[in-house]
């Protein structure tokens, strides 16, 4: 392979590059180019008519929040942050937001799929809390029991120290996982938490929540945009992803290759997506706003590509497999299948965006993209596979590591 130009490889870490590659891979499947799925979107319009069902019996007055990672807390009609926030009586802002980034980093690297199997009884309801929610029940209960601060005294943080000696077992542990109630890839998030813990300390962070005080300082007129957000959670975790591409020393994270794509360009066959990166993005505003600071141009960033926004593209027939035979098999992370998959869910999640706000009449800055994500796309995909399948599983079968999905 040539050498790789570095200022190309970098603008692989910026939100628009995520777009123009996942176009460019829309643009192969609607001339009928791509090598696992064809493109149908004559059937757009009825997959956005089931989106916006969705959005209105979710939010009936369409007052419609971000899909950020605080909607997950929310368990048995009680916010289970909120409850947490007004018990610690935090001192001022600062202390507050230090400690929202501190949840938010760790609960959002944690949120890979759960597995069908598992769920997490919540101790308040007495209810099995499955998937995203289970998930973010169970990192609030571990982080409010100091499970991620090597300080007795100062449980409600998540500090580097904590992270590096964290313990598969104790992982298990807090999340229930046992037999006949497994969490997938128990060893992968630890793993992926050690490492957080190490690329902190690189990053001269002594915790998640500094990064907070590093966009408050950057806020200087009140406002900060969140692509620069964006360009700083890459910055500062890029080094945690396990087996990924690296190249001219620069650490790609959720990049992946796909032979079709920007053939003859400096960085031909890279497609970018920073799934994770971008949920912790979105997940981190809210504390900003809550601190008095305007998080603007939104909605440069873009749709997560993830199985349930992906699903529900399959499930209403705006994709479709060349092989049906595919759906039934097992598919890396990195196969072209996967790639084609969540490429064009970026670019066809624009299309659903632009519908939905047409139909509402709402402009993008009413109605970002986050919205429609939250409202929206992302349910509708959950809802879609509870009719389609037993169990609510996605229409195809990712082998995850618990760093990508």
């Amino acid at each position: 392979m040539p050498d790789r130009d570095p200022e190309a490889l970098r603008l692989l870490l910026k939100p628009a590059s995520i777009r123009s590659r996942a176009q460019e891979m829309l643009r192969l499947g609607l001339a009928g180019n791509l090598l696992h799925f064809t493109v149908h979107p004559e059937r757009l319009e009825a997959c956005a008519d089931y989106v916006l069902e969705t959005i209105r019996a979710n939010y009936p007055t369409l007052d419609i929040p971000f899909h950020a990672r605080w909607r997950h807390f929310n368990v048995a009609g009680m916010d289970r942050w909120a409850v947490l926030d007004r018990g610690a009586s935090f001192a001022d802002a600062g202390e507050r937001g230090r400690a929202a980034y501190d949840l938010a980093v760790v609960s959002v690297l944690l949120d890979a799929g759960a597995g069908p199997d598992w769920s997490y009884r919540d101790a308040v309801s007495g209810l099995r809390v499955a998937r995203s929610e289970g998930l973010a029940l169970a990192s609030l209960d571990m982080f409010a029991a100091g499970l991620f601060s090597s300080d007795p005294a100062r449980p409600l943080r998540t500090d580097a120290v904590a992270l590096k000696r964290l313990d598969p077992a104790a992982l298990a542990a807090g999340f229930q996982s046992a037999p006949g109630n497994a969490l997938l890839a128990v060893e992968g998030r630890a793993a992926l938490l050690n490492r957080l813990g190490e690329e902190l300390e690189r990053r001269g962070l002594s915790r998640p929540g500094d990064l907070f005080d590093r966009f408050l300082a950057a806020a200087e007129t009140g406002s900060l945009r969140a692509s620069h957000m964006l360009g700083e959670v890459l910055a500062s975790f890029g080094g945690i992803w396990p087996s990924r591409l690296t190249l001219a020393g620069i650490a790609l994270g959720d990049t992946w290759r796909h032979p079709l794509i920007a053939p003859g360009s400096p960085t031909a066959g890279l497609v970018p997506f920073h799934k994770l990166s971008q949920w912790l993005t979105y997940s981190l505003i809210e504390p900003l706003q809550w601190a008095g600071i305007a998080v603007v141009d939104i909605d440069e960033l873009t749709g997560l590509p993830e199985y349930r926004n992906g699903g529900l593209l399959l499930d209403t027939g705006v994709i479709a497999l060349k092989d049906g035979a595919e759906a039934a098999r097992e598919h890396e992370a990195g196969s072209t299948l996967v790639v084609e998959w969540r490429a064009l869910t970026v670019a066809l999640l624009d299309e659903i965006g632009a519908l939905i706000r047409a139909r509402l009449g709402r402009t993008r800055e009413e109605l970002p993209l986050a919205k429609v994500l939250e409202g929206g796309t992302w349910a509708a995909g959950r809802r879609i596979a509870a009719e389609r399948r037993p169990g609510g599983g996605p229409p195809l079968t990712i082998v995850s590591d618990g760093t990508v999905f």
